[in-house]
């Protein structure tokens, strides 16, 4: 039987945020379900902000965006004008047939005016069964760069 998890939060420019969920055993999978980015200050300040949730963490934290990369979990992209009441954005898109049993890394990068961005992060929480368990920790084993 699986659950809903979330977890909310605020990362600065250049930042990443680890979310803790890998176990001893490592019989507990995720699944990413909904991820949203919002502004810290809607509608007062211009800026774009690039969020990206990964499989291992990231020793370089930028907004490129590329979906080739097999640790890349989800991206969202959102974009405001000061005096424009509508964001504008790309996402997020999520890959959600990963599952993963492992922690998992969200980066943020201000591409203009800095400052920090909102994220939302919903989770699928399964039991894996030791083949399942077993594929899992190879994929995260061998992502790592």
């Amino acid at each position: 039987m699986s659950r809903i998890v979330s977890f909310r939060g605020q990362i600065a420019d250049a930042a990443q945020d680890t979310i803790v969920l890998h176990t001893i055993d490592g019989s507990t999978g995720y699944r990413i379900t909904k991820f949203q980015i919002m502004f810290t200050d809607p509608g007062v300040t211009s800026s774009e902000h690039v969020v990206k949730i990964y499989k291992t963490e990231q020793t370089t934290i930028d907004g490129l965006i590329d979906f080739s990369d097999n640790r890349l979990l989800g991206a969202a992209y959102i974009k405001e004008r000061g005096n424009d009441y509508y964001g504008h954005g790309v996402g997020p898109i999520i890959f959600d047939n990963e599952i993963f049993n492992q922690d998992i890394y969200v980066t943020h990068e201000a591409i203009t005016a800095g400052g920090a961005c909102n994220y939302y992060i919903e989770l699928e929480q399964m039991p894996l069964d030791l083949n399942e368990n077993t594929v899992a920790t190879l994929k995260d084993i061998r992502n790592v760069a």
